[in-house]
C-alpha cells in the first residue's frame, strides 16, 4: 500500500538525538548532532508527504492529537466517536509505549483501532504511521484520530503526514504549561483546555493559559472542555468537520 524504497526507517528503541529547535547548550561534537538530526527529520519528511499524498487520495483527515500523559487523550476520543457516530466514517491510531490498554478501550465503542508500541521511543514517526495505515486501511472521506504517545517535546518535531496537529493541555496542569513547552503549542493549530469540569477544585486560569499559548502561536484556535461532561465538545465537533 504505502511503499517505501528508501534505506530502512528510523527505529526504535531510540538511537537518535533530538532537535533542539530553540538552542540552548551543546557538547562538543555538535555539528556532528545537527547532522544526524537533520538526516533524521529529512527522512521523516520524505515518509510524511507519501502519508499526505495517499490520505488525500483517498479524502482521509488525520488529526494528530498530543498532550503530556493523563490529559485525556483516549477520554476525548471515546466521546467524540460515541457523539459523532455515523455521521462520519471515523479511525483511531493509538501510540503508546507499551500495552494496547487505550486501544482496547477505542475497540470497546466499536470503531476500527489500530495500536502502535514504540517500546522506548517517545513518539510516533511517519514510518509507524505508514505501517499503521496499511494495518488499519481506513475508509474513503473518514476522519483518522491519531493518539500519539504522551509528551510535550519529541511529537511535535516529527510530521505524521496529518491534516491537522492538535495539542491537549489539562485544568490540573500549570497554566503556563505553552511557556514551559513552546515548540509543541507553536506547531499546534489546535489547542483543547481539557477537564474543565475541575476549575472551580484548581489553581488554573484559563484566560492566562490561552495569551501564553498566543504569544508563542499568534494564529492559534483555542477551546475550552470537558470530555467527562461533554462541555465545549460541540466547538470541537464543528472544527473537526470544517477539517476535510
Amino acid at each position: 500500500m504505502l511503499r517505501e524504497d528508501d534505506e530502512p526507517g528510523h527505529g526504535h528503541p531510540h538511537p537518535h538525538p533530538h532537535p533542539h529547535p530553540h538552542g540552548g547548550l551543546r557538547p562538543n561534537g555538535a555539528g556532528e548532532t545537527v547532522t544526524i538530526e537533520q538526516k533524521v527529520l529529512a527522512k521523516n519528511d520524505l515518509l510524511a508527504d507519501r502519508n499526505r499524498t495517499w490520505m488525500t487520495d483517498r479524502g482521509v483527515v488525520a488529526v494528530n492529537v498530543m498532550s503530556s500523559p493523563g490529559a485525556g487523550k483516549t477520554t476525548l476520543f471515546e466521546r467524540t466517536i460515541t457523539d459523532l457516530g455515523g455521521r462520519r466514517p471515523m479511525a483511531v491510531i493509538e501510540g503508546d509505549q507499551e500495552t494496547r490498554l487505550d486501544a482496547d478501550r477505542i475497540g470497546r465503542t466499536g470503531c476500527a483501532v489500530v495500536q502502535v508500541n514504540t517500546g522506548a521511543g517517545c513518539h510516533l514517526d511517519a514510518e509507524m504511521m505508514r505501517d499503521a495505515l496499511t494495518a488499519l486501511s481506513p475508509p474513503q472521506d473518514s476522519l483518522l484520530m491519531v493518539e500519539n504517545v504522551g509528551n510535550l517535546v519529541c511529537p511535535a518535531l516529527f510530521d505524521l503526514g496529518e491534516r491537522a496537529k492538535v495539542v491537549i493541555i489539562s485544568v490540573t496542569e500549570g497554566t503556563d504549561k505553552p511557556l514551559k513547552y513552546p515548540y509543541m503549542f507553536a506547531a499546534a493549530d489546535l489547542i483543547l483546555i481539557n477537564k474543565a469540569d475541575l476549575l472551580p477544585h484548581v489553581d488554573f486560569d484559563v484566560e492566562q493559559c490561552a495569551r501564553h499559548a498566543r504569544s508563542v502561536n499568534p494564529d492559534v484556535h483555542v477551546l475550552t472542555v470537558s470530555a467527562t461532561t461533554g462541555e465545549g465538545l460541540t466547538h470541537w465537533y464543528d472544527w473537526l468537520a470544517a477539517q476535510r
